[in-house]
């Protein structure tokens, strides 16, 4: 399993970030993150990420795969990690929207279950392993600062202990798509709007630490 795209991941990356309208009360949730990023960075000179959802099958894999392209990109040493509250699968509508803007994703160990992805880019140096897991599994570095990307993480993690800080930044699921004619544009929808706010939250870091 490879790269099935016709945009590289860069443009992709810039594209959204332009094209993407954010509210103002959204870029204040975007802004307090990013500050908090920032004071963590500046006093550790590293930050740990984890996007946290229900299943960490759809949005928080794409928070973490976008945070870790975003990393590479504005050059800042920043690790991605997600988790869920239960283990399901890095869904394989997630995989193919990702593939489309040029992300590799290659079998580490094929599971019908749970499939572990070797995840890259064009230019990385390394690369991550996706697969479905809890928020606390041990491959997820802490202290981190932890974002959950929908309602039901809202409610079900209320209290992180290994957490610095906790931000709720919830984005449309595009699993209400799946088995539809409108597939594949859902998800290439949240992959856009999920691209846009972490190339937000980036460069705003990136603005406070220098």
């Amino acid at each position: 399993m490879s790269k099935t795209s016709t945009i590289s991941t860069e443009n992709f990356f810039k594209q959204a970030s332009k094209k993407v309208r954010l509210p103002e009360d959204r870029k204040k949730i975007l802004l307090k993150i990013s500050e908090t990023i920032a004071k963590e960075y500046v006093k550790s000179n590293v930050v740990n990420l984890n996007f946290i959802c229900t299943h960490n099958s759809r949005r928080s894999q794409l928070g973490q795969v976008w945070a870790f392209y975003a990393a590479h990109y504005f050059d800042v040493n920043i690790h991605a990690f997600s988790g869920g509250t239960e283990v399901t699968a890095f869904y394989r509508n997630t995989v193919k929207t990702l593939q489309s803007v040029s992300f590799d994703f290659n079998v580490e160990d094929f599971s019908h279950q749970n499939p572990k992805y070797l995840i890259s880019f064009d230019g990385c140096k390394k690369t991550i392993l996706g697969f479905s897991k809890r928020f606390d599994h041990e491959m997820n570095k802490t202290p981190f600062i932890a974002i959950t990307t929908c309602n039901n993480a809202d409610k079900n993690c209320p209290f992180i202990p290994t957490a610095i800080e906790r931000f709720h930044l919830p984005f449309a699921d595009p699993k209400v798509s799946d088995n539809t004619p409108e597939q594949t544009a859902a998800y290439l929808n949240t992959n856009e709007q999920i691209a846009a706010e972490v190339f937000y939250i980036f460069a705003e870091v990136k603005n406070l630490v220098n």
